[in-house]
């Protein structure tokens, strides 16, 4: 652009014009004067350089501190670069256009002394008008495309000229515009403003503020700020150049932010890098407790911390990172009070990375800290209320999931509440309930109940299956829509088996009452019998009656114990308590039973222990014990096989303390497992009808307890059942005592013959032995 310019200046001043050569330069000038510019345009070409170099000189010494602006910051040097650029193009082109102007003064130079010459006056003056009109048009076309407007008024106000901008902001087109008043487009007001100002814009020739005015044919209101310089013709101002920016949007967002600023609820402050208060809206003033701004502006921001060493923190961690969010501070308000706040703070530094302010919001939450510290204090109580409950709380979604269950799970059902989670309802519990646990929980989740209770069966960890007995109730949102549900579990297994128990102790208690009166009923007639068969059978002679006469007595005898059986049962009789050796009393108890054993080739095992501790009890209920454990060995046996063994194993248990035990293991074919738990039941019994009565074991436990002790009964490992009675061992006795104790044990002959009371010798050796 700069060459083409030279050039025209060039054939403008060098063109020689006939009749006029008075009037031109010398050859010598006209080279100097090409020098002159020729060095111009190198002075201008190294000028350009100059600030090229410069903005990249600027934009390298400052790259390193752009680390430390605000993002939106630093692209601003690349702007400046880009900026002075700009300033280097327009300068270039007003260059240019000074030369075309310069060529066309020296053709009207030309022109004047040359003017014998009509034909090249004649082609002097169209180079002249088209340079000129070529210029107008680069002038228009320069400054229509300024952002801003620019127009040039007379001191009445009459528009001289204007811009594309200007007609684009009063809606008319040039022609309407050139030659008539601003204040046909603009209200009166804002032409008088003008106006007011007019004698000291004549004073001092310019003038600079906003102007603020509305259109004729609208309501919107506009800000312009303006820029006016006066237009002077003979020492005498005939009128003025206006630049006018439009700045209404820059006006409403700062009235917007102002009000924003006003009105927000959260505090916000500016303030220096050495605390002094800059700006602060009135929600942080209120938040200090101070009556007005201006009397908190005064204060320090030091001042305000609780503990001055965070104010040092906060702007070391500030200066480090350029930006904090939610960082809680503890602040004093002006009456002494403490509150606590959360600080979103960030620094603002300018082009060399020097720190200029920092701003930020701060937001009181003691008030909530508080709310929070409160629904701790509850959501504690809660889960404290819950772990301590005795029951399992459990949560279900809509879609029968587990969301929530309490830690007394891990009693009940053995699994850790992690296990559970997500599972579905119903997954653990057994196939025929689940129908009902789905049923209530279906009534629940659809609104059709308001409540509800179930007990099924579920399968702990372990395997075993618990009894369990679930209520629950429909959990609702704040909008009353049903979104799960909420149930209490509990374990009632062993609940369920003690109530069983007492209806059957009831029951047997009941039995036990009417048993009572019935056995008093037949001792009378029974005892007659055996007293009139046993006379008969002594007057007897003829051996056929006299065998008739012994099964009666032998039947009656049967009948007479069946009805002691059952008062024992109903009303057990006081034991009479002694001293006694457990291996004398189950010899004595195989002696009874030799004959039936012998017969049914059912061996005996009996492996003694030396050092038993004896035991105190009652030898003949414990005598009754060990022989009705005896005749359920032997008929266990007769069932499965032809013969069979028995043992008999008797030691102390490890411990304390310590039990005596006597175990009697049988190789029949063994209890199932369902029927273990049974045994003991009164009336319960596994054999044919006319076979037993059920009680056996049950008069045996009663009468073990009674003496303190227990019976368990197991699986023996090759087949068969054992059965073990617990016992607890007598006092330790001086010898003296014991001596005593000894000859009391020693049994007296029976005249009657009875076979419960004739004593039976059986050999006792370390070694086993055999009754058979």
């Amino acid at each position: 652009m700069t060459a083409s310019s030279s050039s025209t200046s060039e054939d403008a001043t060098s063109r020689p014009v006939p009749g006029g050569s008075a009037a031109l330069p010398s050859p010598s000038t006209s080279s100097v004067l090409a020098g002159y510019k020729q060095r111009e345009h190198e002075l201008w070409r190294l000028s350009m350089l100059l600030v090229v170099m410069l903005a990249v000189a600027l934009g390298a010494a400052f790259w390193e501190r752009l680390k430390f602006l605000e993002s939106e910051l630093r692209l601003l040097p690349v702007g400046v670069v880009v900026v002075i650029l700009v300033v280097v193009a327009l300068v270039a082109k007003k260059k240019y256009e000074v030369d075309r102007l310069r060529a066309a003064v020296q053709l009207l130079q030309t022109a004047h002394a040359g003017a014998t010459s009509d034909v090249n006056s004649a082609e002097t003056g169209a180079r002249l008008l088209e340079i000129v009109s070529r210029s107008q048009q680069g002038y228009r076309a320069l400054i229509d495309s300024f952002d801003d407007a620019v127009l040039a008024l007379s001191l009445d106000g009459e528009i001289l000229a204007a811009n594309r901008r200007l007609s684009e902001i009063l809606g008319h087109a040039f022609p309407k515009l050139i030659g008539h008043r601003l204040q046909e487009f603009v209200d009166e007001p804002v032409a008088a403003d003008v106006a007011g100002g007019l004698e000291r814009f004549l004073e001092h020739r310019d003038w600079s503020g906003v102007i603020r005015f509305r259109l004729k044919d609208s309501a919107r209101v506009q800000f312009f700020d303006c820029v006016l310089h006066a237009i002077v013709r003979d020492g005498q101002v005939t009128g003025a150049s206006v630049l006018a920016r439009d700045i209404t949007h820059q006006r409403e967002s700062e009235a917007r932010f102002a009000e924003l600023f006003e009105t927000l609820q959260e505090g916000i402050y500016f303030t220096t890098p050495d605390g002094r208060f800059l700006e602060a809206n009135p929600a942080l003033v209120n938040m200090l407790g101070y009556p007005s701004k201006e009397a908190l502006l005064k204060v320090n921001v030091n001042e305000l911390y609780a503990n001055r060493a965070d104010r040092t923190t906060l702007v070391d961690e500030v200066e480090r990172r350029c930006h904090l969010r939610n960082r809680e501070i503890t602040l004093r308000r002006l009456d002494g009070s403490i509150i606590l706040c959360h600080d979103n703070c960030s620094v603002v530094r300018d082009a060399s990375g020097k720190t200029l302010r920092y701003q930020g919001t701060l937001v009181d939450i003691t008030g909530r800290r508080e709310m929070e510290t409160n629904l701790h204090r509850e959501q504690e109580f809660a889960r404290r209320l819950i772990e301590s409950f005795p029951d399992v709380i459990v949560v279900f979604d809509d879609q029968g999931h587990f969301t929530y269950v309490s830690p007394r799970v891990r009693e009940v059902m053995g699994y850790a509440p992690e296990d559970l989670m997500g599972s579905g309802l119903g997954d653990r519990s057994a196939s025929e309930d689940r129908p009902a646990v789905l049923k209530l929980y279906q009534g629940l989740i659809t609104g059709q109940k308001a409540s509800g209770s179930v007990q099924y069966r579920a399968r702990h960890k372990d395997g075993t299956w618990r009894l369990i007995r679930g209520s629950a109730c429909p959990i609702k949102d704040s909008s009353g829509r049903i979104t799960g549900v909420v149930a209490s579990v509990r374990d009632v297994t062993e609940i369920d088996r003690l109530e069983h128990q007492v209806m059957q102790t009831e029951k047997l208690a009941a039995m036990g009452q009417m048993i009572a009166g019935v056995a008093h009923e037949l001792n009378n007639p029974l005892t007659a019998i055996l007293a009139v068969s046993d006379l008969l059978r002594e007057r007897s002679a003829e051996p056929g009656e006299k065998r008739q006469l012994e099964l009666m007595h032998q039947q009656a005898r049967r009948a007479a114990d069946i009805v002691a059986d059952l008062l024992a049962f109903s009303r057990p009789p006081a034991p009479q308590r002694a001293r006694i050796r457990l291996g004398d009393v189950v010899r004595r108890a195989l002696n009874l039973h030799e004959y039936s054993l012998r017969r049914n080739s059912v061996f005996v095992d009996l492996l003694p222990e030396a050092g038993i501790p004896d035991v105190v009890g009652d030898s003949n209920q414990l005598i009754q014990v060990f022989l009705n454990l005896i005749i359920n060995a032997e008929q266990a046996i007769r069932e499965s096989r032809d013969q069979g063994t028995i043992r008999i194993r008797m030691g102390c248990t490890p411990g304390t303390p310590a039990r005596v035990f006597i175990s009697f293991q049988d190789d029949g074919p063994g209890i199932a497992a369902d029927i273990l738990l049974k045994i003991f039941d009164p009336f319960f019994t596994t054999k044919r009808p006319g076979r037993g009565t059920g009680l056996g074991l049950s008069i045996c436990m009663a009468i073990v307890r009674e003496h303190g002790g227990d019976i368990e009964v197991q699986a023996a490992p090759g087949g068969g059942t054992v059965f073990m009675v617990f016992l607890p061992p007598a006092p330790v006795l001086d010898p003296a005592a014991l001596k005593q104790s000894a000859a009391l044990q020693e049994p007296a002959p029976s005249s009657s013959g009875d076979a419960a009371t004739t004593p039976v010798t059986v050999a006792t050796t370390t070694k086993p032995s055999r009754v058979n």
